[in-house]
Order: structure tokens, then C-alpha cells, then sequence
């Protein structure tokens, strides 16, 4: 059994907790005001599945769309030179970053029952790490605000990362309780692919 890769979150989150707090301050006067600011259960009817079973992980999650590289890149941000290499566990499709090339997901709907995400990745040439941040829109400018996550160390073969916060609570509190999370992963070191990006809604 592969290792989860590990991930660096210590420095990421004390930064994107200062941010949150930013916002919090200015925005949240006019949100207390809207309706429940903490939002529970499902946000969308997205299917489920268990895809870290095999790793100790029976929690159910909903992939991010095209997560799994097999369709349409739709609704992503890709950075030119990304290419579609082999999947996790030989079979499907992945996408492989060189230093400085970057993804973004499409945005999903967060909501304080969605606290994590994982996904499989390696390095294919070098010591692969992958910065990662959490990109939500925030209301009332609807601005784009990049959160970062954490630095992830790859291994050579395919591995789950460890759980990964998605900041959803805090920025559901200034979305009416719940907001649109995008997921922005850029290669710093090494030749690396990622694959099978999934949010974890806490369906039991």
C-alpha cells in the first residue's frame, strides 16, 4: 500500500485564516443580516462514492468536475504545456505539470459539511511538490480570493494526498452559508500529475 503523499499545511493556514478574518470584518455586518449563515448537508445532488476506501478512508465524496481527466476540460483554467498523461492505477487519464504550469477546477458548491478534499497524485521526474490553494468568490463583489492550502511532496507513484481543509466554514459565513470553491494547484518543483479530485461532504 502507497503512502499518503504528505502535505505542509502549518504556514498556508495561519495565512489564509488572517485573510478570512480580513473579510470577515468587512463583510460579514451586511451577511449576519441575510438568512442562516451556517449551512449543513448536501449543497448539490452530486453523486457519491468511497475512493480512498482501500486507504483507510471510508468517507464518501463527490468529484470535482472532470476531476477525473477522462472528459471534457470545460469550466477549467489550464496552463499552457499541461498535458493528459496516464492515470492512477494504470488505467484513464491524468494531467502533468512542469515547474510554473498550473490547473484550476471549476467551481463546486462548500458548505460547512464539506471540510476536506483529497486527490491522487506523483511525481513523474525530479522531486515533485504542488502548491495548493483554495479559490472561493465572495460576495458582495463577488471577488475571486485565492486561500492557500499547503505544499504537497509527491511520491514516484500514485498516492492519496492526505486531507486537505477547504476553508468552507469560515467562507460559507460570508456566502449566506454556503460559497463556490475552485481548487488551483501550480507544479513548483519536479514533473508532477495530479488525478481523481474529490470534496468530502460529510455523508455518512
Amino acid at each position: 500500500m502507497n503512502l499518503p503523499v504528505r502535505v505542509d499545511t502549518s504556514r498556508p493556514l495561519i495565512a489564509a485564516a488572517a485573510v478570512l478574518s480580513g473579510f470577515g470584518f468587512t463583510l460579514l455586518g451586511s451577511a449576519s443580516a441575510q438568512a442562516a449563515l451556517v449551512a449543513t448537508g448536501a449543497c448539490d445532488n452530486a453523486t457519491l462514492s468511497q475512493p480512498f476506501a482501500s486507504f483507510g478512508d471510508s468517507a464518501s465524496y463527490k468529484l470535482i468536475s472532470g476531476g477525473d481527466f477522462e472528459s471534457s476540460l470545460a469550466g477549467w483554467s489550464v496552463s499552457r504545456g499541461a498535458a493528459v498523461v496516464g492515470g492512477a492505477g494504470g488505467a484513464g487519464h491524468a494531467l502533468a505539470l512542469s515547474p510554473g504550469e498550473s490547473i484550476q477546477t471549476p467551481s463546486t458548491c462548500v458548505n460547512t459539511s464539506y471540510p476536506t478534499f483529497r486527490l491522487f497524485a506523483k511525481n513523474t521526474q525530479g522531486l515533485g511538490t504542488v502548491l495548493v490553494q483554495a479559490v472561493y468568490k465572495l460576495p458582495p463583489l463577488n471577488l475571486s480570493v485565492p486561500l492557500p492550502v499547503g505544499v504537497i511532496t509527491l511520491n514516484s507513484t500514485w498516492s492519496p494526498t492526505l486531507p486537505m481543509l477547504t476553508g468552507s466554514i469560515a467562507a460559507g459565513l460570508l456566502s449566506n452559508g454556503t460559497a463556490k470553491l475552485s481548487l488551483r494547484f501550480t507544479a513548483l518543483t519536479g514533473t508532477t500529475a495530479i488525478d481523481d479530485i474529490y470534496v468530502d461532504p460529510r455523508m455518512r
